[in-house]
């Protein structure tokens, strides 16, 4: 009886399905039930019983109840979406130049890789926060604003160059936008210690070859960056955006909101329309960017 081998394809494709098999064990015992649970309750009023709850069908009245009656769950779900297309560019492209930096060969490159990792350890968003609030006063002088909210955009560095801009009659609505970008670094380099370690794998897996072949050629380092690095590290850009937009989603306001709404307000069911809501408009984000990213990807076999 002759045994048929099996391809090559064929033991990838199983090498895949083993990979993610942690993964798909996990989700359909421990995730895929609560996940259901939480949308039959987003549809249904729960109230609390002796012995447990009592559910009761009232169809899309909380979604429709929060984006019509809710005072704040509109404004708090574009300010997510908003602040999320403003991070996920500033952090990848980050990640990207400061793991080109690290890869290179100096002295004390190890300590310089953990000293760009640290902040994902410690934390580095309640100095920033601090920092923040530290300029408020004098930017709500200047500015007109009186609740606070603008010097919450400012770090330090950004007084001087606020008055900078100002000097240089620039509007207070394009200075504001500037200022937010540039002193946001405190934030970025505080969420970019996993990207930056996605970019150096990816960065060290590219052959030395690639890069000798293409100086005897005499190409530039500028030329060999976006001929032959960036499309080698394409594939792990992919894979740091969709981290990069799923992080920015996992530590914000509206987050903060659902759980309020849920173990502080005990309204589960509305609690649990907004985490369906926020989970529909990561998903079409993601869906978006994975579609359009995913064209210009190379997969070098």
């Amino acid at each position: 009886m002759k045994i048929i081998q099996p391809t090559l394809a064929t033991k990838r494709s199983l090498y895949g399905v083993l990979f993610v098999a942690p993964w798909l064990f996990g989700f359909i015992f421990l995730f895929a039930i609560p996940l259901y649970e939480s949308f039959v309750y987003s549809l249904s009023e729960l109230k609390l019983a002796i012995g447990g709850f009592e559910t009761t069908f009232k169809g899309l009245a909380y979604y429709k109840e929060l984006f019509t009656v809710h005072p704040t769950f509109n404004r708090l779900l574009v300010d997510s979406t908003v602040e999320m297309l403003l991070n996920v560019p500033s952090i990848v492209i980050f990640s990207l130049f400061a793991a080109t930096l690290l890869n290179q060969k100096f002295r004390g490159r190890g300590i310089a890789r953990a000293i760009f990792f640290l902040p994902v350890l410690l934390s580095a968003s309640v100095l920033s926060l601090e920092m923040s609030n530290g300029l408020g006063d004098v930017v709500s002088g200047i500015t007109g604003d009186t609740n606070g909210k603008a010097g919450e955009m400012f770090s330090m560095g950004g007084k001087e160059l606020m008055f900078l801009l100002m000097d240089a009659g620039l509007p207070l609505q394009l200075i504001g936008f500037i200022v937010d970008f540039v002193t946001q670094i405190y934030q970025v380099i505080s969420k970019s210690g996993v990207q930056i370690l996605i970019f150096l794998a990816a960065l060290q897996s590219i052959s030395p070859s690639l890069y000798e072949a293409a100086k005897i050629e005499g190409t530039t380092g500028y030329e060999a960056f976006w001929k032959i690095t960036f499309p080698m590290i394409s594939p792990m850009l992919l894979t740091n955006i969709v981290y990069t937009i799923i992080d920015s989603f996992t530590n914000n306001k509206l987050n903060k909101l659902i759980m309020d709404t849920a173990f502080q307000s005990l309204n589960f069911s509305q609690s649990a329309a907004m985490a369906w809501v926020y989970f529909a408009m990561t998903s079409l984000i993601l869906v978006v960017a994975v579609g359009l990213i995913s064209r210009k990807v190379f997969y070098h076999d």
